[in-house]
């Protein structure tokens, strides 16, 4: 039983850093926000070990972002730059675990050896955890970054906008990698026993 708990925080710690430097690799947007592979392992560790796990993964990438200092803030109060880290950062990823919630339905498709059932429980479990992300950045953008928004715009349209300019392709990109990965080596989403 110890084993198992040791394993599993190696696996995490594995996973965030996997997806800590996969974020180097990305199309930076001009007032924070990129296309990146940084959801690939949060939501192969919440595939593989269940929607905890993928929670802590993200959670500790998004800590692993505040401590080297690759986020982007916005030039306000001490107070304010706490609660937009912790939103842009520890809860935005957080949230991409709950993609783990489809972890069973998947199971089941895959024991059925129902491909396209597979693939639609991948790309529907990638959209729970992008459309959370998401929300997230919506609402730190309404919060924090109206600053960059024309005089007199919405700020809930300014928002939804920019962040969806690259949160639509990081959702693509993870689905069809999140796809082609879990079908081509479905392995990795079975735990080793120690």
């Amino acid at each position: 039983m110890r084993n198992q708990k040791v394993l599993l925080l190696v696996e995490i710690a594995i996973f965030a850093a996997l997806g800590f430097v996969l974020d180097f690799v990305a199309f930076k947007m001009p007032q924070g926000g990129s296309v990146s592979l940084v959801m690939i392992p949060i939501v192969l560790m919440a595939f593989r070990r269940g929607v905890l796990a993928g929670i802590i993964t993200g959670l500790l990438i998004g800590l692993l972002q505040i401590v080297s200092g690759l986020i982007s803030v916005t030039p306000l109060s001490f107070s304010f730059v706490v609660m937009q880290v912790i939103l842009d950062y520890l809860i935005a990823y957080g949230v991409v675990g709950y993609a783990g919630l489809l972890r069973p339905q998947y199971l089941n498709f895959v024991h059925q050896q129902k491909r396209g059932k597979m693939i639609s429980s991948i790309v529907l479990a990638v959209l729970i955890g992008s459309l959370l992300r998401y929300i997230t950045h919506v609402i730190t953008g309404i919060f924090f970054f109206g600053m960059y928004a024309e005089e007199g715009a919405n700020l809930f349209i300014y928002s939804s906008i920019y962040n969806a300019t690259y949160m639509i392709p990081v959702f693509l990109l993870t689905a069809v990698v999140c796809a082609l990965l879990f079908l081509a080596a479905p392995r990795l989403l079975q735990p080793r026993n120690v």
